[in-house]
């Protein structure tokens, strides 16, 4: 068997003081999760985090800054989490939630840090603490190709 881990992108959005997240159906229940999802074959990753945070917010994001490249080791896979800051606008009505997505909702990270059993995994508020610590990478350490 070959191992390979789950690439997935996220998208990290505050807008004063509140964090964007999603309210998903999970094998463990209804968890909290920044808009994120798997990088699809042949999609650059900032495009694929473009498409997730439409997907499941149904609104626009505007990539800024990168925030960070996240292991999360699990007894049956390992997840490679590539966390990017960005920018929303306002909700498309012609859109909807994709399945599995309840509801968006902005929470602060004292609102977070206190229902850590909530969240889909530590990365979730692992995030949020980098971004208030400041950390940020320029867009163009991810490299596409060659």
């Amino acid at each position: 068997m070959v191992w390979k881990p789950n690439v997935t992108v996220a998208a990290v959005v505050e807008q004063q003081g509140r964090f964007l997240l999603v309210e998903e159906t999970t094998a463990d229940g209804v968890r909290l999760n920044q808009p994120a999802g798997h990088l699809e074959e042949g999609e650059s990753l900032l495009a694929a985090v473009v498409r997730e945070t439409r997907e499941e917010t149904c609104r626009a994001f505007t990539p800024q800054a990168m925030l960070g490249i996240y292991r999360l080791p699990l007894p049956t896979l390992t997840y490679l989490r590539v966390a990017v800051i960005g920018s929303v606008g306002e909700a498309d009505p012609a859109l909807t939630l994709d399945d599995g997505i309840l509801r968006t909702v902005w929470l602060t990270a004292d609102e977070l840090r206190a229902q850590p059993e909530r969240l889909r995994s530590p990365l979730v508020l692992r995030c949020v603490e980098d971004y208030l610590a400041g950390q940020r990478f320029p867009l163009s350490v991810l490299v596409e190709g060659a």
